[in-house]
């Protein structure tokens, strides 16, 4: 990988984060629904309408509005709440925090657990678990996340009582330090893993297919004519080449994760991204939601960067020009 590589790749996120910006842009002002009656009400008077137009600059043409927004954010500037009149990029450092940690917990439990279950199947393929391994997966994968939230909350949470309800942490909690570490874990552990039962089946099928060629090849007859434990051959030998296409995937489901986490923080009280941006929609709180679009495109387009900056570590054999 060269240096020269790694900037070509670097300099691209600028043109798509600017078609991002203008798509974005465009498809939000192209919503039904005036935000000046979402922050005036329906029963003011035309004078008071067109003052907070004017406020708002909503008063000027739409590629006025545009070039003022892009000026903007060049700056870094992602504008002011119409709400709570708070600059946007502040109310969404805000929630970051909270949809990282969900996102990045289902990221990592779907792909340790679709590596596994994977390895699980393929080192016995065709056979009992092997079939139950895919039928399981499959069927998680074909179910709707908001179902699969509703449904763990009714038999796993309110039912058995194993999990909260809803929330980060509990109400008017005080503790700190360890029993704080521990408190937001517990709140975190469902919606994590109903996150990320929907990316799991996708990594356990490359992985799947993937161990199956390499485990009948002759590197690995030779590891093992060698003497080595099955667990080496797997590990050292097997393993390595296909998380090539497995590292592929699990960039690529990034934005999939971080768009399934909105439906998930809202089934689950979660204060992260999901919820503001719902509430934004319903009071038409464009700079909201306009900034919640393009930081969360942003994060996308950096994570299939990464993704391709990733392929010469696993396999020395990717050449990049």
């Amino acid at each position: 990988m060269t240096l020269r590589y790694v900037g070509w790749r670097l300099f691209q996120v600028v043109p798509t984060a600017a078609a991002i910006l203008l798509i974005g842009f465009l498809l939000i002002h192209a919503a039904p629904g005036d935000p000046v009656l979402a922050l005036a009400g329906q029963n003011g008077d035309a004078e008071y309408y067109a003052f907070v137009r004017d406020k708002f600059g909503l008063d000027e043409p739409l590629p006025e509005q545009l070039a003022t927004y892009v000026g903007q954010v060049i700056q870094a500037d992602l504008g002011t709440s119409y709400l709570q009149g708070r600059p946007v990029a502040e109310i969404i450092v805000e929630r970051i925090p909270a949809t990282l940690l969900l996102s990045v917990t289902a990221l990592v439990l779907s792909s340790l657990g679709g590596v596994a279950l994977g390895a699980f199947a393929a080192t016995r393929p065709h056979g009992v678990r092997d079939l139950a391994a895919s039928g399981a997966t499959l069927a998680v994968y074909a179910a709707p996340v908001f179902w699969l939230g509703q449904l763990a909350i009714l038999v796993l949470a309110a039912g058995l009582g194993w999990f909260p309800v809803q929330g980060m942490t509990s109400p008017r909690s005080d503790t700190t330090g360890m029993a704080a570490f521990l408190e937001v874990a517990h709140h975190l552990a469902l919606p994590a893993l109903v996150l990320a039962s929907q990316e799991v089946a996708a990594v356990f099928r490359l992985t799947r297919v993937g161990l199956l060629g390499e485990l009948a090849s002759d590197h690995v007859r030779t590891a093992r004519a060698k003497g080595l434990a099955e667990r080496a051959v797997l590990v050292r030998h097997a393993l390595r080449r296909p998380l090539v296409p497995v590292v592929t995937v699990i960039g690529g489901r990034a934005g999939h994760l971080l768009s399934g986490a909105i439906v998930t923080e809202i089934v689950f009280g979660w204060p992260g991204l999901g919820r503001l941006l719902l509430s934004s929609l319903q009071s038409r709180d464009t700079p909201v939601v306009l900034g919640i679009f393009l930081v969360v495109a942003l994060f996308v387009v950096m994570a299939n960067v990464a993704t391709d900056l990733a392929y010469r570590w696993l396999d020395p054999r990717v050449q990049y020009r």
